[in-house]
């Protein structure tokens, strides 16, 4: 299998994270899948936003939760950039899709969507919670699914396995040789986040990782050549 790189949330070290421009940015930097995040609106849209509140990202305050779309998009989200809804996201790119799901609500969204689109092979999904993983596994026959972690032991593999996933998508800073072991033997993809520097691309290499997360484009360009 090739090594893949993967833009978080498009390529945030560049462009406004989980916008349009970032995206169209990432596909232009020959990035293999774009990563984004999703949230559910007060009226039920999936928006393309990382944190629950739109504090850090927009010019705004408050929780994306407590806000229509039509409020979420009256809002700069950088440079002149609107918050996207995911159906955007698949219209302006043409790059296969990493997308992060927050709870269960999102994951029966997104699988309306999915199902709707019929988006299998284009879009994997991922969450930091099991439970998610579970839900778009049992309501998207054949969805491709990966279980994030940031502090993890040995039994994120055995979370990943009992959700359904076939990747984990591992903090790199966290990571372990008897971690990547254990997803191997379970026949897990395993993927390391977030993977910025040469020693960053050199390690998750060097752990034979199948691919790496990354805020810059350059990574892509670099990392067939690093042993």
């Amino acid at each position: 299998m090739n090594f893949l790189t993967i833009g978080h949330r498009g390529v945030m070290g560049t462009e406004p994270e989980n916008t349009l421009r970032s995206f169209v940015a990432a596909q232009q930097a020959g990035l293999d899948v774009i990563e984004l995040d999703l949230h559910l609106s007060k009226d039920g849209a999936l928006v393309v936003m990382h944190d629950t509140d739109v504090d850090r990202t927009t010019d705004g305050t408050g929780p994306i939760a407590e806000k229509t779309l039509t409020e979420l998009r009256a809002l700069d989200a950088g440079r002149g950039e609107r918050v996207p809804v995911f159906e955007e996201v698949l219209d302006a790119v043409r790059s296969p899709l990493q997308a992060e799901i927050k709870d269960i609500a999102a994951a029966r969204a997104l699988a309306e969507v999915m199902l709707r689109r019929d988006l299998v092979s284009r879009v994997e999904v991922s969450s930091f919670h099991d439970e998610a993983i579970a839900e778009i596994g049992r309501l998207v026959p054949g969805v491709r699914t990966a279980l994030i972690g940031s502090r993890f032991g040995p039994d994120i593999v055995e979370r990943a396995v009992e959700s359904g996933a076939q990747t984990v998508c591992l903090n790199i800073r966290r990571l372990t040789l008897e971690v990547v072991q254990a997803a191997r033997k379970a026949d897990l993809r395993i993927i390391g986040w977030v993977v910025n520097t040469q020693d960053d691309l050199r390690l998750v290499r060097a752990l034979g990782l199948d691919g790496a997360t990354t805020d810059y484009p350059e990574i892509k360009r670099t990392g067939r050549f690093t042993a």
